[in-house]
């Protein structure tokens, strides 16, 4: 009798459960493994991808409308004249190992971050900061040597998140933050695994217990695996041509969205024969990119005529400035020497839009006379060694998806070896000034300089082509900031 009962009173138990209970995994893919886990100390876009909101945060977040948000920082003054930033911080904040978050930790990361030692590969960031003050745990005063119109924004980039010192020498292979989610492990040319912060402080938000990024560069594999289940969401597809299919299956929902990716094809303008601006303009006039485009990524993406995010209100289309032209190209590398043909070399990296761009740049490029020969390279490992750190290349191929980052043609040490003064001071300018209408002016004449001066090929505005399992929310369909935040994500049932 008492078994009967027992039994009785299990099945009724058990009936009470929901048939179906929504998910609490989430498995993400991504074209490019990072190289590390850090993105305080090295540049590639995956280690934000992976990391940013997820493991590490900063005084502020960029939301996925381009607005910046509170986080660690609760609310801040700025004073009257711009050159005063004082931040209150959150209370009850813990790293992932336990210690405690507080003023010392923001001026350990900044100090750390603008060291001339530094590898942080956005050092413009703190180039600006005077003196950090902590007058109490929960205060930063941080005192700038000039206005800077856009130090706020900056804050929210994964280059500024606030990491600890007991931690921070080990965090590109073990990441310690203050994020919704903890580091749980990384198998090499595979995953990284995240799991649940049980300590987030602010833990009613997070709805997913484990987070899985797997990395997948071939396209059709990244098919392959969503239609198969194995992924649950690609945010950035890597097979345009297949994007309408996952549009029309009610089991997917697919968004063409935006990103703060420039496609350009870089050049190395202190190298022969890039030193000469006839030369760079009659490349620049043999691009289609209309046909580029489309053959590229199948009509998804916007033509740029320099190095501009065409979402930012003071975006200029300059597509005019150098149009297609292949008489006018043809005619100046005659002008330049180079009428019986010219012989370079491409680097492309492996992800799709690079390989194929270079496909279709080299075939537009033979119409006027100049062989481009394709030299594939490794991203980000060998790109970055070959190209970004010793330059050694004619022409290369990438998207720069960093938001307001025109700045880097006027960086003396960066890989086009581009070198203006009249861009260079009217950047630093713009830096400083705190008046937006007056800074968009600057920004506008600092494009036109770019599209006439041709330091690359500017080719097209990244899409971002987001696919993911039509029961999943809370992913974002824009990137105005390299991320792939999922701490608001859930499945419905």
């Amino acid at each position: 009798m008492t078994k009967r009962l027992l039994t009785a009173a299990l099945l009724l138990s058990v009936s009470v459960i929901p048939a179906f209970a929504a998910k609490t995994s989430l498995v993400v893919g991504m074209p490019i493994e990072p190289p590390g886990l850090d993105p305080t100390v090295a540049a590639p876009v995956a280690i934000r991808e992976v990391t940013l909101a997820n493991l590490y945060e900063g005084l502020v977040r960029i939301d996925r409308n381009g607005k910046v948000q509170p986080l660690l920082a609760k609310s801040w003054e700025v004073s009257p004249d711009g050159l005063t930033y004082t931040f209150r911080l959150q209370d009850g904040v813990k790293f992932h190992d336990g210690t405690a978050f507080d003023s010392a930790d923001v001026k350990f990361a900044f100090d750390r971050a603008r060291d001339p030692k530094s590898t942080n590969a956005q050092k413009q960031i703190f180039a600006p900061i005077d003196t950090i003050e902590t007058p109490d745990p929960a205060t930063v005063v941080i005192k700038l040597k000039n206005p800077s119109g856009n130090f706020l924004t900056y804050l929210g980039w994964g280059d500024a998140v606030i990491v600890a010192p007991e931690t921070a020498a080990s965090n590109a292979a073990n990441p310690v933050g203050t994020g919704p989610f903890k580091f749980k492990s990384w198998t090499r040319g595979d995953r990284v695994e995240l799991t649940k912060n049980p300590d987030y402080w602010q833990k009613d938000k997070v709805k997913l217990d484990t987070v899985t990024f797997r990395f997948i560069s071939d396209a059709q594999a990244q098919v392959a695996a969503l239609r198969a289940g194995d992924v649950d969401a690609f945010p950035n597809l890597g097979a345009p041509e297949l994007f309408a299919e996952f549009q029309k299956d009610s089991r997917f929902k697919a968004v063409a969205g935006n990103t703060e990716g420039e496609t350009v094809a870089g050049m190395n303008n202190a190298k022969k024969p890039f030193d000469d601006v006839r030369v760079r303009r009659a490349l620049m006039h043999a691009i289609d990119r209309k046909t580029l485009i489309e053959g590229a990524y199948s009509g998804f993406g916007t033509p740029i005529g320099s190095f501009f995010s065409p979402n930012h209100p003071a975006y200029v289309d300059m597509t005019g400035a150098v149009p297609y032209d292949v008489e006018k190209a043809k005619a100046l590398l005659k002008e330049a020497g180079h009428g019986n043909g010219l012989s370079i070399t491409i680097k492309a990296p492996q992800m799709a839009y690079a390989s194929r761009s270079a496909e279709l740049i080299s075939a537009m490029l033979a119409e006027v006379g100049v062989e481009l020969k394709i030299v594939p390279t490794e991203f980000p490992a060998k790109w970055i060694e070959e190209v970004f750190k010793n330059k050694d290349y004619d022409v290369t191929i990438v998207s720069h998806t960093e938001p307001l980052d025109i700045d880097i043609f006027a960086r003396d040490s960066y890989y086009f070896n581009y070198k203006n003064d009249t861009f260079k001071q009217l950047i630093a300018d713009a830096a400083k000034t705190t008046d937006e209408k007056a800074r968009f002016e600057k920004y506008a004449q600092a494009q036109k300089i770019l599209a006439e001066d041709v330091p690359a090929l500017f080719l097209f505005q990244l899409p971002k082509l987001g696919v993911w399992n039509a029961k999943v929310k809370g992913l974002w369909e824009n990137s105005p900031i390299p991320v792939n935040d999922v701490t608001e994500v859930s499945w419905t049932e």
